[in-house]
């Protein structure tokens, strides 16, 4: 028999016989260059079928990507197609569906990352377009979009891609992070530029962050040898840290530029220095950098002169200004009209009129135009100093001139002419007003009310307010105004009741007049009067109290030493839902604790903290304390009074009536007593004290104790045989 024949070996598939491994970057592919298929297809139609996988019913349906194509009028009706914003209408198609991928899922997850696998590729542009795209992605997604593009295969961050992702961390408010870009680009092989450093200083920049970008200047120039090459970016970055305030860390970036042998300060960068200067008042060197700007670059314009007087002006620093603007004339730099306004308008609010008069005449001779604000300026200024004629001159000028004037420059003549005593032609003025249909303000009749009420004129008074009446206004806002800016001045409080007597026979009273007397009386310990007022104000028809009242009046009987009515009026605030001032809280508890009523007055501090948004720092303080009692150690009350102390508040009646209700409540009298000794030992109590205090602690442990008693006997229902007991002891 012939030999049996070998097993044939197992026929291994290989590329031209099975098919290929799928990967991201290529699609699954079967058949190959052989193939066992009996004919090719004709057309290049077919032939592509042929080689398409079958469909599969499980798979997800195919994507079509003009569904997110903003240029398409109709898009296509599938369900999966969303509705994106319209700040998205500026992406390509691709950008928009990643970008509704990511914010529909609003999280990396599985169903992000098969989103992204139906790309062929991600490209750094489209990564770009992705991350700067409107409304910001969290940084949450846009990080990890980021590496996950990396990682595909042949991917390379472009630098568009790098400072996209800056952006996104710094707008997201990672700046720390945007920071780290650099090092992240040295970690994949792509140093770091210029132009990372000029986008990471514009971040900075328009956050206002001084320390974080010279750090991040020092960070690039000594860690990764990146300097700027051009004078704009340094000009950029001493502007910035300039206008933060920091000029010491703007010169030092200034010595970088002058070291450099490539480039050399220009205009811009003198001016940004200058301004630097300016706003540090360190005007001798600004001085000098002007001279080495005129030998070295060119001299400054008049643009560049007005900022900085302006600059020295707004700060205060007027002899500065006068300086700068001998300098302008030095150079021979012909000032506009910005230029003299802005000086002006500084001088004026100096008080050197000479000198701005004489600008002003200046200006009178070139023939500039004069604003209406230097007219403003001027007669300000010499109503202020006194000169009220002066004022008036200018202002027939302005006439003269072709301007209108305002009410404002108004207002300042007829208070001018009110304090030197001439109400006459005040009056006159506010005539002129009326007859030119401006409408009045406060400010300007506030000053002939004033007047008028000083010379006792009530005649003219009461013209006034029929003036104001006919032209529309509400007189009673006017005196609610009027006896407020009265009262300013002390020493007025009885002559306002006295007009106020007057105005009430005219029918012309208000609430809010009556509670500005009311607490001008207040002021002056005139408590009675006050008292008086309430009581008129109650029986009136039309008006009824508030509780602006209610709080002055609370204030002013809790002082007089009635604290038990004060809080008869206290209840009556609560059953109107209203609220107390501030100041009535705390006449109230001070009443209370001198009279020995703690637990009122400790249920008063916590209703206070709890209704108003403010409360007073005792009372804050007192908390603290009762909660110090809670431990019974007596130290720990000295350490917040300690606290109290070193913070300039006064130890008050409250805080040591909370002493003594806290640690009757958690602990015992004693340690009370501690805390009394430790303060007379302190100098803080002296024996009267001590002993007043010590007796209150005395009284109220026996009103606890009753408390107690009383509660035990209405538990065990001896309520009864208690009433009888005492009934029979009245008998006897």
């Amino acid at each position: 028999m012939p030999p049996a024949r070998p097993p044939a070996a197992a026929r291994k598939p290989y590329f031209y016989s099975g098919h290929r491994r799928p990967s991201q970057n290529r699609p699954v592919v079967f058949g190959g260059l052989f193939t066992n298929r009996e004919t090719l297809p004709s057309s290049a139609a077919d032939r592509i079928s042929v080689h398409r996988r079958p469909p599969n019913p499980l798979s997800s349906p195919t994507i079509d990507f003009r569904d997110w194509d903003p240029e398409l009028s109709s898009p296509s009706s599938s369900s999966s197609v969303p509705s994106l914003p319209d700040s998205d209408r500026r992406l390509s198609p691709l950008a928009r569906f990643i970008c509704d991928s990511l914010r529909r899922h609003s999280r990396w997850c599985p169903a992000v990352l098969t989103d992204l696998q139906k790309l062929r590729r991600v490209t750094p542009d489209l990564v770009s377009e992705v991350l700067k795209s409107r409304p910001l992605l969290p940084p949450s997604l846009s990080t990890r979009f980021f590496h996950w593009a990396a990682r595909q295969k042949g991917f390379s961050h472009t630098f568009a891609s790098y400072n996209a992702f800056a952006y996104s961390l710094s707008a997201a408010g990672l700046f720390r992070a945007a920071d780290q870009v650099p090092e992240l680009m040295l970690a994949q092989g792509k140093p770091p530029t210029e132009k990372q450093l000029e986008i990471l200083v514009r971040f900075h920049a328009d956050a206002r962050r001084p320390l974080r970008l010279f750090h991040l200047y020092r960070k690039m120039r000594t860690r990764f040898g990146v300097s700027p090459r051009r004078t704009f970016l340094y000009n950029r970055i001493i502007d910035a840290l300039v206008s933060c305030g920091r000029l010491d860390l703007g010169l030092e970036v200034y010595d970088d530029l002058r070291a450099d042998d490539e480039l050399k300060e220009d205009a811009v960068t003198f001016t940004i220095i200058c301004k630097g200067f300016c706003r540090a008042g360190r005007i001798d060197e600004l001085v000098d950098l002007i001279g080495r700007m005129r030998s070295e670059v060119c001299r400054p314009d008049v643009f560049a002169y007005t900022a900085m007087i302006r600059i020295l002006i707004s700060a205060g620093n007027v002899d500065g200004g006068i300086r700068v603007w001998d300098e302008m004339k030095k150079d021979g730099v012909e000032a506009d009209v910005m230029a003299y306004s802005t000086l002006i308008s500084g001088l004026c609010k100096a008080g050197m009129m000479e000198k701005s008069e004489e600008l002003f005449r200046e200006m009178k001779k070139k023939g500039l135009l004069i604003e209406r604000a230097v007219y403003g300026a001027l007669v300000e200024g010499f109503v202020a100093e006194g000169k009220v004629e002066t004022g008036v001159e200018i202002f027939r000028e302005m006439v003269g001139d072709g301007y209108r004037a305002d009410l404002g420059i108004y207002d300042l003549l007829i208070g001018g002419f009110c304090s030197d005593g001439r109400v006459d032609k005040a009056f006159k003025i506010f005539q002129i007003v009326a007859l030119e249909g401006i409408v009045p303000e406060f400010t300007t009749v506030s000053p002939l009310l004033i007047a008028c009420a000083e010379g006792h004129d009530m005649d003219m008074f009461f013209q006034l307010l029929d003036r104001i009446s006919g032209l529309g206004l509400s007189v009673l806002d006017h005196l609610s105004s009027f006896f407020s800016a009265f009262l300013v001045k002390g020493g007025r409080e009885m002559k306002a009741l006295k007009i106020f007597n007057d105005l009430k026979s005219k029918g012309y009273c208000s609430l809010a007049i009556y509670n500005i007397l009311i607490e001008a009386l207040h002021k002056i310990n005139e408590l009675k009067k006050a008292l008086s007022l309430f009581e008129e104000l109650k029986d009136t028809e039309h008006l009824r109290p508030d509780s602006a009242t209610y709080s002055l009046l609370i204030t002013c009987i809790a002082e007089d030493g009635d604290s038990i009515k004060a809080c008869s009026y206290f209840n009556k605030m609560k059953e109107n839902c209203w609220t107390p001032t501030v100041a009535a809280y705390s006449s109230l508890v001070r009443g209370l604790c001198r009279i020995g009523e703690i637990n009122a007055a400790m249920n008063l501090v916590k209703d206070c903290l709890g209704s108003v948004t403010s409360g007073p720092m005792e009372f804050k303080y007192s908390l603290r304390v009762l909660d110090a009692c809670r431990s019974g150690k007596p130290e720990k009350v000295m350490e917040v009074l300690d606290e109290m102390v070193e913070q300039g508040y006064p130890l008050e009646d409250i805080i040591y009536c909370t002493v003594i209700y806290g640690f009757c409540k958690y602990s015992s009298s004693g340690e009370a007593r501690q805390v009394f000794q430790f303060l007379k030992k302190r100098n803080i109590f002296t024996e009267a004290n001590f002993i007043i205090y010590e007796e209150m602690l005395n009284e109220h442990l026996k009103k606890e104790t009753a408390g107690l008693v009383i509660s035990g006997l209405k538990f065990f229902g001896l309520e009864k045989k208690l009433k009888w007991a005492t009934s029979l002891d009245e008998t006897c």
